[in-house]
């Protein structure tokens, strides 16, 4: 069950500034062509959180997103400059942009599922990899499935297409998949934005267990999920990060920025 975010509530555990960074953005700025996405970003993201991001449309939230894992070399109109090191090292200097994006992966707000089986859309991966051994690969899919919670719906209908399950389960299913590559980053863009509202809850517990083994980046359109996951949260606005804090902070505490209060609080968005 979801803790409620109202009275007594339990707050979000804090992630303590000695906690290792995982990634540094400096100075980021996004366009496309001549029009401007994002300008002048700098912020740290660090392990074993789940760092938010909230803002409206337009706000530069996915495009943020595409540049941590270089997504944008399938954008030629997408221009990136700044600087973000992962581990240390400066992503535009690794060579292997494949094994970069297996390492900071991510799942897209609808859910998108390989015409094929249930078992061979989390098996990919690893077979790409070069496993080939069936019982390796038989325990890999069970466990990705068991962590995106939804083996127990699907474990007697693996060779069945991933595209006839319900979208809530194919979401889920998207999650198995980019664990399969076991990532140090998970990036989720409004993963919620299709799925049900117990299907929401149970993808939230199963990034609350996530966030154990990797950092998790969660962009949502909806605050109180924010607020509900979320260690540290970003507000994004018309291309600009305005404020990150600690989450609890931004709904209950000073803010730097009156635009942060007018938004968490719903007068715009």
């Amino acid at each position: 069950m979801v803790a409620s975010t109202q009275g007594t509530a339990t707050r979000v555990q804090a992630v303590t500034e000695q906690a290792p960074v995982k990634l540094e953005v400096r100075n980021l700025t996004i366009s496309y062509g001549k029009q401007p996405a994002l300008s002048g970003v700098n912020l740290d993201i660090r392990e074993h959180e789940i760092f938010g991001i909230i803002g409206p449309a337009n706000a530069g939230k996915t495009s943020f997103l595409k540049s941590l894992n270089r997504m944008n070399t399938f954008d030629s109109n997408m221009h990136v400059r700044g600087k973000i090191l992962f581990n240390g090292l400066d992503i535009r200097h690794l060579k292997n942009v494949y094994a970069l994006r297996s390492r900071i992966g991510v799942v897209f707000p609808l859910p998108v599922g390989l015409p094929m089986t249930v078992y061979d859309n989390v098996a990919l991966a690893p077979r790409l990899a070069g496993i080939k051994n069936k019982a390796k690969l038989d325990m890999i899919v069970e466990r990705c499935l068991e962590r995106a919670a939804l083996w127990d719906e699907v474990k007697d209908r693996l060779n069945s297409l991933g595209s006839l399950l319900s979208g809530g389960q194919q979401q889920r299913l998207t999650i198995a998949r980019a664990l399969s590559q076991e990532p140090e980053v998970l990036m989720l863009d409004e993963f919620s934005i299709a799925v049900d509202p117990v299907t929401t809850m149970r993808i939230e517990d199963v990034l609350k267990e996530l966030k154990q083994e990797m950092t998790i980046i969660l962009v949502t359109n909806l605050v109180q999920q924010a607020r509900r996951l979320a260690n540290r949260t970003a507000f994004f606005l018309n291309g600009e990060c305005v404020e990150i804090g600690e989450t609890e902070d931004l709904f209950t505490g000073e803010v730097k920025d009156p635009r942060t209060r007018d938004y968490v609080e719903g007068r715009f968005g």
